[in-house]
């Protein structure tokens, strides 16, 4: 059977940065504030009309096909992780087929919709489809434009000010040596709080899972349900976050999946040489550093740049990490991530 390397990997952040001091023209909020609950300094929005999570995406994968020594033709197969998509449908994976000008090798495109852990939960199904020899070039993509769809008002800051835009690819391809590429990875999903982190309205819910009432529902027959006057006036239409609890279930969801892929393959946090948390908030990541008894230089952390970029963070920092020479042929390196669903995974790679 093949094991699954990362041959090459990029990422994309728009140009324009946001520090927080932007955000206080904005909503009732301070500097101090969002860097002691998040850690979040600044983050990047993309060109509005000109930017997306399609293009971002493509940006991010060129690079990541260039360093793979491959052709974009090359490509068989697309894997494609957001939760701020060009469209609710069609997914993001068909048009980054279109963006990259490679339609014709008419390969197949899959939008993983799984938020925070998009991407681990992508680099699972990748290594599932190479170990088997079905495919040889993965594009797998993670990336969000987040910017678009946030409530700038103080009714929305606990969301707003962490998320910021961005994207990163590998492709991954199949090898025959031993005890090297991805060891394993591990994923779950618990649907208990669905709500408690979620982007709601509009849908086709219709109230089903909250009850009616909030959602000012009419009479008709027909239509009146995706999008309703009450849910536009009262702008009960952007994500919310109980930030407590996802911060609570995270802490702890985290050091288990970690520890699992460690004892999956006899090993233990120790043998780490670098930790890549999906970042969400830099409070979680230290916490998680703490309980693995992990140094400063085995855990990697940009959120303080780019805030939370959901699919496309565990991405933009495992490169930003091998761009900077933290990810060395042996290093044994741990992806992790956690987020809305709830779902959560992690990955074990032996560079």
């Amino acid at each position: 059977m093949f094991h699954t390397k990362i041959a090459g990997l990029g990422y994309y952040v728009p140009e324009r940065i946001v520090p927080n001091s932007e955000l206080e023209n904005l909503m009732d909020t301070t500097d101090a504030w969002i860097q002691e609950r998040t850690g979040i300094q600044e983050r990047r929005y993309g060109k509005l009309h000109q930017e997306t999570t399609t293009t971002m995406g493509a940006r991010a994968a060129e690079i990541a096909i260039e360093r793979a020594g491959i052709q974009k033709e090359d490509i068989d197969f697309i894997i494609f992780a957001t939760l701020s998509p060009d469209y609710f449908f069609p997914g993001c994976g068909v048009l980054l087929q279109r963006e990259m000008k490679i339609t014709a090798q008419e390969m197949p495109a899959l939008d993983v919709r799984n938020q925070c852990s998009g991407f681990i939960y992508g680099l699972s199904i990748a290594d599932q489809f190479i170990k088997t020899g079905k495919y040889k070039n993965i594009l797998l993509v993670g990336s969000e434009m987040q910017s678009m769809g946030l409530d700038y008002s103080t009714r929305g800051r606990n969301v707003s000010v962490i998320f910021g835009d961005g994207a990163g690819a590998v492709v991954l391809q199949p090898s025959l040596e031993e005890n090297s590429g991805i060891l394993s990875t591990h994923l779950h999903a618990d649907g208990t709080y669905a709500e408690e982190l979620a982007f709601i309205n509009p849908g086709c819910h219709g109230g089903y899972h909250l009850g009616l009432e909030r959602f000012g529902y009419t009479d008709q027959e027909y239509g009146g349900i995706f999008l309703t006057e009450k849910m536009w006036q009262e702008q009960d239409i952007f994500p919310n976050m109980n930030g407590q609890l996802v911060f609570k279930t995270a802490v702890t969801k985290f050091p288990e999946v970690i520890h699992e892929a460690l004892k999956a393959n006899d090993l233990k946090s120790s043998d780490i040489s670098l930790l890549i948390p999906h970042q969400a908030n830099l409070r979680i990541s230290q916490f998680v550093q703490r309980q693995l008894g992990l140094k400063d230089e085995q855990v990697w952390n940009n959120i303080q740049r780019y805030g939370n970029t959901t699919a496309a963070s565990v991405p933009i920092a495992l490169t930003e990490a091998w761009e900077a020479g933290k990810v060395n042929k042996g290093d044994l390196v741990c992806l992790a991530a956690f987020g809305s669903g709830f779902t959560w995974g992690s990955a074990l790679i032996r560079w």
